[in-house]
């Protein structure tokens, strides 16, 4: 089950660059959208490889699907509210 309030956490954690703390959380949580989230940790932390493992796992997102980091942390915070 997805923790929401956690992931919120994460994205926020993400959002004010404390990639630790959000990489803990998301790896954490078992759910499309704490895999989206550990996806773009790992595009942040520039290990494509990882990071396309973790889209495969996200239910139909992709490593193409946003340029803009910032932007995809938004869209993850809004599909969690």
């Amino acid at each position: 089950m997805m923790d929401k309030s956690a992931l919120l956490k994460a994205v926020q954690a993400a959002q004010a660059g404390d990639w630790d703390l959000a990489h803990q959380i998301a790896q954490d949580e078992s759910s499309p959208t704490a895999n989206w989230l550990h996806a773009v940790l790992h595009k942040i932390a520039g290990d494509e490889w990882n990071s396309k493992y973790w889209y495969g796992r996200s239910a139909g997102r992709s490593y193409q699907d946003f340029s803009d980091i910032e932007a995809e942390l938004g869209a993850i915070y809004q599909s969690l509210i």
